[in-house]
């Protein structure tokens, strides 16, 4: 619809096609008409794929890779990757920023969880001595600095069993990897280590579907309109 204002034609915007606009950026454009079979294997393979690789490279940080892999950045990087890949498939802005997040969590819930897997499997456990007792961490926990221990490391930081009535000199039961590998820890309580597996599959899974999602919802039937130059 057109309008003349002063001897000059404007044409209004059509709301209901800006609106389109906007789901389909923030959304995808999801273009298709009833069951995406194709879609649906392709982004479930891409959320697997990005998922082994992220949780991946902790654990194998703690076994067989580079130390460098046990501090969550080399997972990172493939989050990165998976957001590039969905760009380059005109995903949902809402939907590569929910996968971010996802992996980004998962990037770095995976190291730790792959520790407490080391630890169960090869840890030691022996007394160490505590150095110092530090003001409670920002959830709550108080920290005690390990100074005399006989195969842990030296100076290794735990909150697992320090309380406020520890004090400097008393000992702590701790578990350390001989490997040096993952991180010194206080003795971990019963159900600790698959609960925090439960929430890193819950997170992995999230992701898969998140990719899934995204990878359906990028199927366009034709190609996207590019504004007409003038001549």
């Amino acid at each position: 619809m057109r309008e003349v204002r002063r001897g000059r034609t404007h044409a209004r915007p059509s709301a209901p096609g800006l609106a389109q606009h906007l789901r389909t950026v923030l959304w995808g454009p999801a273009e298709f008409v009833g069951l995406p079979a194709r879609l649906l294997a392709q982004g479930m393979v891409v959320g697997a794929v990005a998922t082994a690789a992220i949780g991946g490279v902790g654990f194998a940080g703690m076994w067989v890779g580079p130390r460098t892999l046990v501090t969550g950045e080399a997972g990172l990087i493939v989050v990165a990757a998976v957001m590039v890949y969905l760009a380059v498939l005109r995903a949902g802005r809402i939907l590569i920023g929910l996968v971010a997040v996802l992996g980004a969590c998962l990037a770095f819930m995976a190291p730790d969880v792959a520790a407490g897997v080391a630890l169960q499997h090869r840890g030691q456990v022996e007394s160490a001595r505590v150095g110092s007792v530090g003001i409670p961490s920002g959830r709550g926990r108080t920290l005690c600095s390990i100074t005399q221990p006989v195969g842990a490391v030296t100076g290794a930081t735990v909150w697992r069993g320090c309380g406020k009535s520890i004090t400097p000199g008393d000992t702590l039961p701790v578990v350390y990897d001989p490997e040096r590998r993952a991180p010194t820890r206080g003795v971990a309580a019963p159900g600790e280590l698959r609960a925090a597996e439960d929430r890193l599959a819950g997170v992995g899974a999230a992701l898969v579907a998140g990719c899934t999602v995204a990878v359906v919802r990028s199927f366009r039937l034709t190609a996207p309109s590019r504004p007409a130059r003038g001549g």
